[in-house]
């Protein structure tokens, strides 16, 4: 798989940690559109392949760095994908979103902005989803959820740590069965109930 990255990388890291020995999926090479993202130099230490883009807005250059890569993993990658990659690598690319979509998603609900706004929403969960990604921020199709409970003393600090942690979890668990899965063309919807996901 090819993992796209922005910022410091911890879902990367999970992945890195979590598939080191996995049967079915290995992180081929990880791509960002910044050259000083804390997640290449994961990436590194780990003896993976890293390329930066020149254009994250090159369609034809996305295409390009994920290379042959079966699945696509956004991990903290703030850019948008291009529709006309999207189009070349449909039901390919995946993304993690800190909240339980669609509620939270869209333009510029990335980072601490979305558990402001679980909060000042008054939501009584928040979590973790994994979703296709289309042509649209955090708009497409769902493929799982993990759940976590909204305390009435959390702070965006520390629900954003809550969620974080099941993030780390949910993500190889999500990768891991699709690759198992053969990367299925079409999309899916999973469920880890007998992992304990849902609480």
């Amino acid at each position: 798989m090819a993992v796209l990255v922005s910022g410091g990388g911890t879902n990367l890291q999970a992945l890195l940690d979590a598939l080191r020995d996995s049967p079915v999926a290995r992180i081929d090479r990880v791509v960002s559109n910044r050259a000083d993202a804390a997640a290449l130099a994961r990436a590194g230490r780990a003896t993976v392949r890293t390329i930066v883009l020149a254009n994250p807005d090159d369609p034809a250059e996305i295409v390009a760095a994920v290379g042959h890569a079966r699945l696509v993993v956004l991990a903290g990658y703030l850019k948008r994908i291009p529709a006309a990659a999207v189009a070349r690598l449909k039901w390919r690319v995946i993304n993690i979103h800190p909240a339980l979509l669609p509620a939270f998603g869209g333009p510029g609900m990335y980072g601490l902005r979305v558990h402001e706004a679980v909060l000042a929403s008054g939501a009584a969960r928040s979590g973790a989803t994994v979703h296709y990604v289309d042509e649209e921020y955090d708009r497409g199709p769902i493929i799982a959820q993990w759940p976590v409970p909204v305390r009435r003393d959390d702070t965006p600090a520390t629900l954003a740590a809550r969620v974080l942690e099941v993030e780390h979890r949910l993500l190889p668990l999500v990768v891991e069965e699709l690759a198992r899965r053969g990367v299925p063309p079409e999309p899916v919807k999973l469920s880890f109930e007998e992992k304990g996901i849902h609480d």
